[in-house]
């Protein structure tokens, strides 16, 4: 009797502009590329809301009605949600009125949607702790489990999670990592005991990757055929975790290709077998035992061929990038300027160096795709000119606190 959990994922970051060197000195705005469509983050937002947000919340929450088995989980960014409040607030009332119905879960990630665990873990629980204040702000729900940036997952993550209270946490099913077990199975981290949860990245990416595509053998993909494939880990497996970015249902597969046709059926198609149900991820734990455990020693994540963070990390240009943001940790927390503490970390959202990345082949499209820019070297042009900018004004902020002491 497996268990289909449905996870989606919605962030938004802000989009540095097209910050010149000859800005540097003059221009103190960095994340409004008003007038550049790409850039423009109130313009994105309600692109977004319209072909995505909306449609599919107001799709989702009549399925609720419909199907009382039926179950939900999401995640949000702190980016995304100040970006609703302030651009979008009718999508923030459309989550909430999800939320309301005691059928759709909510988890905490990083704020900023950043790597900071890789480089500061005192920066990393803070946003873990603003992730979990505002998701209680604004939904009334305190989330036991955690979701890393980009599904990034190792036995030391998981260690933090746990420490910070958490009961569950998500992580990419690997198959070199798994070996011979699947991935429809609630595990457990090795050195923690909370509960592991592995996307069956197969199942998902047949939605959020394959589902409009024409030379796919399985294309096109039907809710009858889905459900199919669902209803065949009977037997051999208790979950089946579909993760993915909601902005699959209408922005990365447009409402042309059926995507909400798919979605409007599949959970009655699902439900036709009597051994297939619904839960969110905290039903899981409550409901299964965990089976094994698994070993993760190095970072995994959801991207590309090799799962790992080589999207973000995986070349000088990021990592050169990254280490001069982190370094600034020490002298932006000395300062104590709320906004530039917050501009700092907007520097810290995954996505800006995601737009940096250089790599090729099937999983070079994927980037340019997402990449607002005109290439990976004019998002790192963007971000180092506009840090600098940033690096002038810390100093200029430490010189005056500084002579305000002496």
């Amino acid at each position: 009797m497996p268990s289909v959990c449905f996870y989606f994922q919605v962030h938004q970051p802000y989009r540095i502009k097209k910050y010149t060197f000859f800005d540097i000195g003059k221009d103190s705005s960095y994340f409004e590329g008003e007038g550049e469509n790409n850039l423009n983050n109130r313009f994105v937002m309600e692109k977004v809301a319209r072909k995505c947000y909306l449609p599919t919340n107001k799709m989702l929450f009549n399925l609720l009605k419909k199907h009382p088995e039926l179950r939900f989980t999401f995640s949000f960014s702190g980016t995304v949600l100040e970006q609703m409040e302030r651009y979008t607030p009718k999508v923030l009332d459309s989550f909430r009125d999800l939320v309301s119905t005691g059928r759709v879960e909510v988890l905490a990630e990083t704020y900023y949607h950043s790597l900071s665990f890789l480089y500061s873990k005192e920066e990393f629980r803070k946003q873990v702790s603003m992730s979990r204040e505002k998701i209680k702000e604004l939904f009334a729900v305190e989330p036991r489990v955690f979701r890393c940036t980009e599904l990034a997952y190792s036995n030391e993550i998981a260690k933090e999670a746990e420490e910070m209270g958490f009961e569950g946490i998500l992580g990419e099913g690997v198959d070199h990592i798994l070996g011979w077990r699947n991935p429809n199975f609630l595990y457990k981290p090795k050195g923690s005991s909370i509960g592991l949860f592995l996307k069956n990245y197969r199942l998902s990416d047949d939605i959020a990757f394959r589902f409009s595509e024409r030379s796919w053998k399985e294309h096109p993909l039907t809710a009858e055929k889905f459900a199919r494939w669902v209803s065949d880990v009977n037997g051999n497996g208790e979950i089946i975790n579909l993760f993915m970015d909601y902005e699959t249902f209408g922005e990365h597969q447009w409402e042309e290709t059926g995507i909400f046709n798919f979605l409007e059926v599949l959970p009655e198609k699902i439900l036709e077998n009597q051994d297939n149900n619904f839960s969110t991820l905290s039903e899981s734990i409550d409901r299964y035992q965990t089976r094994d455990e698994v070993d993760v020693p190095y970072i995994t994540s959801w991207a590309d061929t090799e799962r790992d963070l080589s999207a973000w990390v995986g070349n000088d240009m990021q990592k050169d990038a990254l280490k001069k943001l982190y370094d600034l940790e020490r002298d932006v927390v000395s300062v104590g300027d709320e906004e530039m503490i917050d501009c700092w970390r907007k520097f810290q959202t995954s996505d800006q160096v995601y737009y940096m990345s250089t790599k090729g082949m099937g999983d070079g499209t994927v980037h340019n795709y997402f990449n607002p820019y005109g290439s990976h070297y004019d998002a790192f042009i963007y971000f180092t000119n506009a840090l600098s900018d940033f690096k002038l004004k810390l100093e200029e902020k430490k010189t005056n606190k500084d002579f305000s002491k002496s």
